[in-house]
C-alpha cells in the first residue's frame, strides 16, 4: 500500500467524540476549499459507523451547501431517520464554524435476491495501456509546474488514468460532452481495512473528481487547472448497484446532458472491469466562465 493511499485510510478513519457524532480532518485540494468528494466520503463513514455491517450501502443524495475550511475541522452529526426490516435510513449534517456546509441522506439494505438486468459496459481500452495521470500531466507544457505538482499530490492515492484527453490537455475547441477514467486505488486493500463500506466510500470520494469534466469538454474549456472557468459541486447522487472493489480497475464513463445559468449537469456510469455495472452517479455544479477585468 503506498504511503498516500494509507494518508487517505486515516483522513477517513473519523474520530467518534460522543454517540452519532464524529469529527474529521481534511487535507490539501487542487483549490482553496475542502475538496467535496472528501466531505461526501468522511460523512458517508459516518453514516455507516450507526448501521450494521450486514446493510451494506444502496444509495446516497447530498448537497454542498458552503465550502469547507481546510484548516478546521469537520463535526459529522447522524440523525437515525429510521431503521426497517430492509432498509436504513441516516441523514448526516456537517459543520464548521457553528455553520452547515454539506449535507446527506444515504440509505442501506439488507442483501436481496431480485430481477437482474443493466446497460453493458461502454468500450474502453485496457487501463494498463494508457499513461498514469502523473505522467499525462507531467507531459503539459502549457500548465504551470506548481498546479502540476498539486495535481498530482491531491490524486496520489488514486491511480487515475484518462481514456482521452482531460480538458486541461488540449482546449479551445468543443468536443463531444462524453469521457472515461479508469480508477483504483494505488495499492491494495486488506487485513483490517477490508471492509465492504470502505470500497464504497473510496469510489465516493473519488467521484466528484472528474465527473463535470465532460461539461467543460462541450464547450472547450480548460477548466481548475487553466483558470477559464470557476466552479464548484452543487448537489451530487450515487447508486450502489453491485458489489465491486476499489483497489481492482473501475471504468467511469461520463457525459454532461446539458449546461445553462451557470450550472452543469454531469451523470455517469461505474463498471467494474469484467463489465457489472457498479455505480451510477449524478451530479450538478456551479460552471461559470470568469468576467473580464471591467464588465459588469
Amino acid at each position: 500500500m503506498s504511503q498516500a493511499l494509507q494518508d487517505l485510510l486515516d483522513l477517513l478513519d473519523l474520530e467518534q467524540i460522543e454517540e452519532d457524532i464524529f469529527r474529521g480532518r481534511s487535507r490539501s485540494a487542487v483549490v482553496p476549499r475542502v475538496f467535496g468528494g472528501q466531505v461526501a466520503a468522511q460523512a458517508l463513514v459516518a453514516a455507516g459507523r450507526t448501521v450494521p455491517e450486514d446493510r451494506p450501502a444502496h444509495s446516497l443524495h447530498a448537497y454542498f451547501l458552503r465550502p469547507g475550511d481546510p484548516g478546521a475541522p469537520i463535526v459529522y452529526t447522524v440523525d437515525r431517520i429510521r431503521d426497517g426490516r430492509s432498509f436504513t435510513t441516516r441523514r448526516v449534517v456537517a459543520v464548521q464554524h457553528g455553520k452547515p456546509i454539506f449535507h446527506l441522506s444515504a440509505s442501506f439494505q439488507t442483501y436481496e435476491d431480485g430481477l437482474d438486468h443493466q446497460e453493458p459496459m461502454p468500450v474502453s481500452p485496457d487501463p494498463e495501456s494508457l499513461p498514469t495521470g502523473a505522467e499525462r500531466l507531467r507531459g503539459y507544457g502549457h500548465l504551470a509546474p506548481a498546479v502540476v505538482e498539486k495535481f498530482i499530490e491531491a490524486r496520489a492515492a488514486v491511480d487515475l488514468r484518462y481514456v482521452d484527453e482531460p480538458p486541461y490537455g488540449t482546449f479551445g475547441e468543443p468536443r463531444e460532452p462524453h469521457s472515461q477514467v479508469w480508477f483504483r486505488t494505488n495499492g491494495k486493500l486488506g487485513g483490517a481495512v477490508n471492509e465492504p463500506l470502505l470500497h464504497v466510500v473510496l469510489a465516493t470520494y473519488v467521484s466528484d473528481m472528474t465527473l463535470l469534466d465532460s461539461v467543460l469538454l462541450a464547450h472547450g474549456r480548460g477548466g481548475w487547472a487553466v483558470g477559464d472557468v470557476v466552479g464548484a459541486s452543487l448537489d451530487h447522487a450515487m447508486w450502489f448497484h453491485r458489489p465491486f472493489r476499489a483497489d481492482e480497475w473501475l471504468l467511469y464513463d461520463q457525459e454532461s446532458p446539458s449546461a445553462y445559468g451557470g450550472r452543469g449537469l454531469g451523470q455517469a456510469r461505474i463498471y467494474t472491469q469484467d463489465g457489472r455495472l457498479a455505480v451510477t452517479v449524478i451530479q450538478e455544479g456551479v460552471v461559470r466562465v470568469p468576467r473580464e477585468p471591467g464588465t459588469s
